[in-house]
């Protein structure tokens, strides 16, 4: 594990660029693996000052609100980490950086295969040379997580809503989300309940506040959501978090912080870091101050329809979902492609690339979806129109991949049954994330097109309305400041249109048709699916169940009726991971664990 002595530096430039220095609080030297060369590991905080009137800072809600320095620039800072080779002529001149997904740092434990966030696992970053970046964006991450500290709006008021769905018969409702810190109440508080996703609020009367806590009268009923809605005041200047992405990694490109500047930037984010990576360039940060590209490639994992949001008042934790913070989450909005389609509700024409390309700095971008994110997460809207009648075409710089048969993240084989009515899907996919980070920097660095895209279509009907319904996204109506000036007057927000949300057709098996296919999905013993339903013992049983597929194991009769015996079971896991080196979406050094990990899998399911 990373333990890292202090040391105290000061890196001051005074250039022109948003980036002032970097301050670096700890400092260790990584020895070379028998994989892998030696590394330096440095700690943090990059400090910033950003000229209000500049154009590439103007989409920053509340910025002019916030305080300045005597030469009119506004304050703020990131907590980071780097991870270097100690002699940077032995790396590949390309930096890796993962916006932390709620202050963790993730990118170790998925491409490294780590067993936690802080262990280097196998190496394989290392071994490939990158430097390696995480940059604090989110404000209100509790502390000892990477965060940024922002500036704010003082004097201004609000309202801020947000939901929780308890799994037992609790009497207390946090304000927080996943532990993080909630706006203080400063007045007006009301509480509803609702029966269902979709159901009628009802108010609610019996409660309290303690501290940052609702307190019920009665306990909650498992199951039924509990939304709130109070007034707050100074709201943080959150978008102020992409702008410590955006200048840091362009200082680290073009700056004197690191002894040799890297050539290329990509940046990787699971879930909610894809979402930040999403929203850097719907926003416009893709572009520094100066207009130079950023990011050159971008690899967002399992963010299917979503992307972050920094209006006034947000809260970046609270990410839309079934039972979670369902229907009404301003994660769930238009654009959702990067083809351009038209608003319904609207007619308002746009896509998530729109101000990437009028400035020039469009990233070439690889998409990974699993099949969950179809289901609870409006993945198909990021190819199909708004109606569902029409595929989109995605331009040229876009690959989409689904993973099929896979849920949001992985569940530890052998799995367990949780909170679901089915087992949790164990399909590990996570070999094809390495493959296909290098397919992007091969891509990035010497014009290596990259596999072609590989998800559902209508055109060949492997998309269609699933059984059960996938979770309902629609049109959300936040007031009329919302869009031009990130102030939300309508919360919740008036809801509108719905829109199609399709999912992939499975096979006769139960698996999905089309998409990348893990050896032991292509070669099933059993079905791995997107969704999953909530048990009765967790409340609104038959419901979806958040981030989480479900694997149906084929009968044993069934197996053996396919499969003769275990080494013709294993000659075609073999088989189908060989296929998948020669498509690009497995690395040739991966294959004897792959065929490891079927073994395990039929001496499990076979016994």
């Amino acid at each position: 594990m990373l333990k890292l002595s202090v040391l105290s530096l000061f890196f001051l430039f005074p250039l022109p660029a948003a980036f002032v220095r970097l301050e670096i609080t700890e400092r260790r030297d990584v020895p070379a693996g028998p994989r892998f060369i030696a590394y330096e590991l440095l700690r943090g905080r990059a400090h910033f000052a950003v000229n209000p009137s500049l154009p590439a800072n103007r989409r920053i809600t509340d910025l002019a609100l916030a305080s300045r320095n005597p030469q009119g620039r506004v304050e703020f800072s990131a907590d980071v980490v780097i991870l270097r080779p100690q002699d940077a002529a032995l790396g590949n001149g390309t930096l890796l950086v993962e916006p932390p997904n709620r202050g963790g740092m993730g990118m170790l434990s998925m491409y490294n295969r780590a067993s936690q966030a802080d262990e280097f696992g196998d190496g394989y970053l290392l071994r490939e040379g990158y430097t390696l970046a995480w940059v604090g964006w989110q404000h209100d991450v509790p502390s000892p997580r990477l965060r940024a500290d922002v500036p704010v709006a003082v004097g201004v008021t609000g309202r801020v809503r947000g939901e929780h769905t308890p799994s037992a018969a609790e009497t207390r409702l946090p304000l927080a989300d996943s532990g993080h810190v909630p706006y203080p109440v400063a007045g007006n508080l009301t509480l509803s309940v609702r029966e269902g996703l979709y159901a009628p609020r009802r108010p609610e009367t019996g409660f309290r506040l303690e501290g940052d806590t609702i307190v019920l009268a009665q306990p909650a009923t498992p199951g039924h959501i509990y939304e709130f809605v109070y007034d707050a005041k100074d709201p943080p200047v959150a978008g102020l978090g992409l702008a410590a992405l955006r200048d840091f990694v362009s200082e680290l490109k073009h700056g004197r912080t690191l002894p040799r500047p890297l050539r290329y930037a990509l940046g990787v984010g699971t879930s909610q870091s894809a979402m930040a990576l999403k929203a850097l360039v719907y926003e416009g940060f893709n572009a520094d101050e100066q207009g130079r590209i950023v990011f050159d490639g971008l690899q967002p994992h399992v963010a299917g329809g979503r992307r972050a949001t920094f209006e006034r008042f947000t809260q970046p934790s609270r990410t839309s979902g079934p039972y979670r913070n369902a229907s009404f989450s301003p994660t769930d909005q238009f654009p959702y492609s990067d083809a351009e389609d038209t608003e319904l509700a609207t007619g308002r024409r746009d896509s998530l690339l729109a101000r990437a390309r009028t400035a020039k700095v469009v990233p070439k971008i690889l998409y990974t979806n699993s099949s969950y994110e179809y289901w609870g997460s409006a993945g198909a809207l990021v190819h199909t129109s708004l109606d569902g009648q029409r595929d989109l075409a995605l331009p040229s710089t876009t690959r989409l991949y689904l993973l099929a048969g896979g849920q949001h993240g992985p569940a530890p084989f052998p799995p367990r049954l949780g909170g679901g009515q089915n087992l949790p899907n164990w399909n590990d996919y996570r070999w094809a994330l390495r493959a296909l980070l290098r397919d992007l920097r091969d891509w990035v660095v010497d014009g290596k097109a990259p596999p072609e895209s590989c998800y559902p279509r209508l055109a060949d009907g492997t998309l269609h309305a699933g059984t059960p319904p996938a979770y309902r996204v629609q049109y959300l109506d936040f007031g009329p400041d919302y869009l031009s000036k990130g102030i939300v007057t309508h919360q919740p927000p008036r809801p509108g249109v719905s829109y199609t949300v399709l999912t992939p057709k499975p096979d006769a098996d139960g698996n999905d048709l089309v998409g990348l296919k893990m050896p032991w999905v292509a070669v099933p013993l059993g079905a791995f699916t997107g969704w999953n339903l909530r048990s009765p013992l967790i409340g609104a049983a038959g419901g979806l169940l958040p981030q989480t597929g479900s694997y149906l194991p084929f009968p044993t009769a069934r197996i053996q009726e396919r499969y003769p015996s275990r080494a013709t079971y294993l000659r075609q896991i073999s088989d189908a991971a060989q296929r998948l080196v020669q498509d690009r979406f497995l690395l040739p050094e991966d294959i004897a664990a792959v065929e490891k990990m079927g073994a395990r899998v039929w001496d499990w399911a076979v016994h």
